[in-house]
C-alpha cells in the first residue's frame, strides 16, 4: 500500500519531512508555553485570568480534538485536515493578537484552541504509522525537542531586548513555518490514494469500545496525573522565576536544559524501551516527576534549579515515549487517531485544564510551594503506571480484554 512504503523506516524523505513538522511546531510551542502567560500579564490579565485563558485552551480540546480526530480516522485524509488546522492556527493567533481585553482574549483562545490543540494528536498518529513499520519515533521527535530550544532561548532574548510585545509576532513567524511544514507533507497521506479502506468504516461504538477498556483507562489515569503535574510549572513556571529574580536569558536557558536533557533520552530512545518496556517506563517517569516537584516546591537556588530541569527528561519525555509506544502497540490501527485524540482530550484537556485553573489560586496562596501538590498528584499516577505494568503485557485491547497482537511489527518490548 502506498501510505506503508511512505512510512517505512528506510524512506529518510518521510522521515525528513515527519522531521521538519515537527520542528515548525514545536517552533510555535517553545515560544507560547514559556512567554504566553508574560504576554497576558502584560496585556494587564491577573493570575486568575491567566489561569483562566490557559485552561480555556486545554478544556476547548475535550470537545474538539476527539471529534477531528475521529474525522480524519474516518475519511483517512490526515494531510489535508493538518493543513486545514494549520492555517486555522495562523489566522487565530492574529485574532488573539488584535483582541483587547479578558473577554476578548478568552474567545481569541478558544477559537485558536479549537485548531491549534488537534494538530500534534493527527501528526502523532501519523507516526505511530511509521513506528508498526520500524521508524524510530524518537529519532524523528527529538528535531521538536531541539526546535523547542531554539525557541525558547531566542524569544527569551527577545524579549529581554524588544519587551513582552514580540510575543504574538514571534508566535506568526513560526506558525507561518508550520503552514509550509503542513504542505510538505507526502499526498499519500490523502485518503485519496493511501488511506486504509478500515479507515472509513470506523464506527462510532468501535471507539467507544476502545475508550471503555479498563486497560486503556488506567492507562489513561496514569498518563493524566504525570503529564498534568507539570501545569504549575507550564503556567506560571516563568512567572515564579522571574519573581525569584531570574532573568529572561536564564529563563530561557532553564527551559532549554530540560528539553536538551529530553533530546538525549529520544535519541537513545529505542535501547531505553527495550531496557524497559512501556509501562514500566511511565512508572519510572512518576517517580521522576515526584522527586521533581517535591524539590522545587522549596524554591531551590538557580543552580539546583537547573539540575531539577534536568529531570524533564523523564517526567515529560519518558512519560510522553510511554504513551506513544502505549497508543501504537495497544490499539487497534484504524482507531489509532481516535486513541491518539482521546488520550489529548483527557490528558492534555480535561486533566491538564483542571489543574491549570487550579494553579492560578494555589500560586496566588502558596507561590512555589504549590509544586508540592504536584508532587501529589505524580504519586498517584505513579501506583497506576504500577499497575498498568503488571497488567498489561503487549497486547492490543479489543473490548475489555488485552490481544496478543499479530505480526512482529505490532509486538511491544516485554515490559
Amino acid at each position: 500500500m502506498a501510505i506503508q512504503a511512505l512510512v517505512n523506516a528506510a524512506s529518510p524523505s518521510f522521515a525528513l519531512r515527519l522531521g521538519f513538522l515537527y520542528a515548525a511546531l514545536f517552533l510555535v510551542i517553545g515560544c507560547y508555553l514559556p512567554y504566553l502567560p508574560v504576554w497576558l500579564k502584560w496585556r494587564e490579565l491577573d493570575t486568575d485570568q491567566i489561569a483562566v485563558v490557559l485552561a480555556a485552551t486545554l478544556y476547548t480540546r475535550i470537545l474538539f480534538t476527539p471529534v477531528i480526530s475521529f474525522i480524519a480516522d474516518r475519511i483517512g485524509d490526515r494531510r489535508t485536515i493538518l493543513i486545514v488546522l494549520a492555517w486555522a492556527s495562523f489566522f487565530a493567533f492574529v485574532n488573539l493578537w488584535v483582541s483587547d481585553g479578558f473577554w476578548q482574549m478568552l474567545l481569541a483562545i478558544i477559537v485558536l484552541a479549537a485548531g491549534w490543540t488537534s494538530i500534534m494528536p493527527l501528526i502523532e498518529t501519523v507516526a505511530a504509522t511509521g513506528i508498526r513499520t520500524g521508524l524510530d519515533y524518537g529519532r524523528v521527535r527529538l528535531w521538536g525537542s531541539i526546535t523547542f530550544i531554539v525557541a525558547s532561548l531566542g524569544s527569551g532574548a527577545v524579549i529581554q531586548f524588544v519587551g513582552p510585545q514580540a510575543v504574538l509576532p514571534l508566535l506568526l513567524g513560526a506558525t507561518a513555518l508550520m503552514v509550509l511544514a503542513t504542505h510538505l507533507m507526502p499526498r499519500q497521506l490523502g485518503g485519496q490514494a493511501g488511506a486504509a479502506p478500515a479507515s472509513r468504516r470506523l464506527r462510532l461504538k468501535d471507539a467507544f469500545a476502545m475508550a471503555s477498556a479498563p486497560l486503556f483507562l488506567l492507562f489513561l489515569l496514569a498518563a493524566s496525573l504525570i503529564q498534568a503535574s507539570h501545569a504549575l510549572m507550564y503556567a506560571f513556571g516563568t512567572l515564579h522565576w522571574r519573581a525569584q529574580g531570574f532573568s529572561g536569558a536564564t529563563i530561557g536557558a532553564l527551559w532549554s536544559v530540560g528539553v536538551i536533557a529530553e533530546v538525549v533520552l529520544f535519541a537513545m530512545s529505542g535501547r531505553v524501551l527495550a531496557m524497559s518496556g512501556t509501562a514500566r517506563l511511565l512508572g519510572l517517569a512518576g517517580g521522576a516527576a515526584v522527586l521533581r516537584w517535591g524539590l522545587m516546591a522549596f524554591d531551590p537556588a538557580l543552580w539546583a534549579t537547573g539540575l531539577l530541569q534536568i529531570l524533564h527528561a523523564m517526567t515529560f519525555g519518558a512519560a510522553h515515549l510511554a504513551a506513544i509506544h502505549f497508543l501504537t502497540h495497544a490499539v487497534p490501527e484504524d482507531r489509532s487517531a481516535t486513541a491518539q485524540g482521546l488520550y489529548a482530550a483527557v490528558v492534555a484537556g480535561l486533566v491538564m485544564g483542571s489543574l491549570t485553573l487550579a494553579c492560578g489560586p494555589l500560586y496566588r496562596m502558596f507561590g512555589g510551594q504549590a509544586y508540592g501538590v504536584m508532587a501529589g498528584l505524580a504519586v498517584i499516577g505513579t501506583g497506576a503506571a504500577v499497575l498498568l505494568h503488571r497488567r498489561w503485557h503487549g497486547g492490543l485491547l479489543v473490548g475489555d480484554q488485552p490481544h496478543k497482537s499479530g505480526g512482529g511489527g505490532n509486538t511491544e518490548p516485554a515490559s
